[in-house]
C-alpha cells in the first residue's frame, strides 16, 4: 500500500500542471474585507484559516477567490465526501452495485454525518481504490503540486480503522479549501464520475440534517438551496456548500483550527450570501442555453459496446 501511494504521488509530480481556476480581483478584494470583518486576521495570518469562494451562476465564467486556500488542515468529517467520488467511480465500473442499501450508507454518512456509515462506506470501496480516484489525473484532488488536498487515511472508527496518513502533511482526514471546491465545482458541471452520478451526489449532500455552521448561517432566507458537508472535532470546524438563491450559485468551503470556528462559520457563509445574493450584489448574466444535453443514466448503468 505504500507503494502504491509513492507510486501515485511521484505521478502527479511528473504531470503537467493542473488548471486552475484564476483570482477575480474584485471577489477577492471583497472576501478579504469580510475576514477582516470577522475578527480571524490572526488565524489568516497563521494560516490556521483557508476559505475557497466561486461564484458558478454563470457557469461559462466561474468568479474565484481564495484565502490560504491551498493550506492543508485537519477537516474531521468534511473529507467523507470522497468515499461519494470514489463509490460512484466503483459504482460505474461494476464493481459495486448501486442499491438500496449502499444508497442508504452513502446518505447516512453525509447528511447525519454518521461514523458507522462512513467506516461501512470505505470498507465497501476500499482506501486503495478511494487514494486512486483522489490522485487520479482525472480528479487529482490530493494533488502534490498544490500542496495536497482531500485525504482519507483512516477510518471513522471500527476494526481495522487505520490506513495511512496524507504523505505531504501527515494528516488522516485532510483537506484544502480549494481542493474541497474543486469537487463541488466537478458536481455542478456534472464531471464528478458522469452527469448521472453528479446528480445523485448532488441529492445526497441535500437536506442536511445537522444544523450548525452554514445551514445555521442560512436559516431564516426564503428559496435557499444548499448542498454541504460539514467537519467538527475538538478546535477543527470544517464547511463546505454550494448554494443556489435568489437565481445565483456559489461555492463556500472553510476550513478553521480555532474555537471561535462555530460561530464564526455562520457568519461568514450569510456575509458571503450578503455579497453575491444581496441587493447590492452584480446583476446576473444569463447563461447560454445549451443546444443539446447528454441523455440521463442510471449511476449504475455500463456503457453497451
Amino acid at each position: 500500500m505504500r507503494t502504491l501511494v509513492i507510486a501515485l504521488l511521484a505521478a502527479a509530480y511528473l504531470q503537467a500542471e493542473p488548471l486552475v481556476l484564476a483570482a477575480d480581483t474584485h471577489l477577492q478584494g471583497s472576501l478579504e474585507k469580510i475576514l477582516t470583518s470577522l475578527g480571524v486576521s490572526d488565524c489568516v495570518r497563521s494560516r490556521r484559516l483557508g476559505v475557497s469562494l466561486v461564484d458558478v451562476t454563470d457557469p461559462a465564467k466561474p468568479r474565484y477567490a481564495g484565502v490560504n486556500d491551498r493550506t492543508m488542515l485537519y477537516a474531521a468529517s468534511l473529507p467523507k465526501i470522497c468515499m461519494l467520488v470514489a463509490g460512484f467511480e466503483k459504482i460505474r465500473d461494476g464493481k459495486l452495485p448501486w442499491n438500496d442499501l449502499v444508497r442508504e450508507v452513502f446518505t447516512n454518512m453525509i447528511r447525519r454525518s454518521s461514523n458507522e456509515d462512513a467506516t461501512r462506506a470505505i470498507q465497501l470501496i476500499g482506501f486503495d481504490t478511494i487514494a486512486r480516484v483522489l490522485m487520479s489525473d482525472k480528479y487529482r484532488f490530493y494533488d502534490a503540486q498544490l500542496n495536497g488536498g482531500l485525504w482519507i487515511g483512516k477510518a471513522y472508527g471500527g476494526p481495522s480503522d487505520y490506513w495511512r496518513r496524507d504523505p505531504l502533511h501527515n494528516i488522516s482526514h485532510g483537506a484544502t479549501a480549494y481542493q474541497v471546491a474543486r469537487f463541488y465545482w466537478l458536481m455542478d458541471r456534472g464531471e464528478l464520475v458522469d452527469p448521472a452520478a453528479s446528480a445523485e451526489i448532488k441529492e445526497i449532500l441535500s437536506k442536511p440534517a445537522i444544523h450548525h455552521k452554514f445551514v445555521k448561517g442560512l436559516e431564516g432566507r426564503d428559496d435557499v438551496e444548499i448542498y454541504r458537508k460539514s467537519g467538527t472535532w475538538r478546535h477543527w470546524h470544517a464547511d463546505s456548500a454550494l448554494v443556489e438563491h435568489a437565481g445565483r450559485k456559489y461555492i463556500t468551503v472553510a476550513l478553521m483550527e480555532d474555537s471561535r470556528g462555530a460561530d464564526v462559520l455562520p457568519k461568514l457563509i450569510s456575509r458571503i450570501d450578503d455579497l453575491l445574493c444581496g441587493p447590492g450584489a452584480a446583476p446576473i448574466v444569463a447563461a447560454p442555453v445549451s443546444a443539446s444535453r447528454p441523455a440521463r443514466r442510471s449511476p449504475g448503468a455500463r456503457r453497451r459496446s
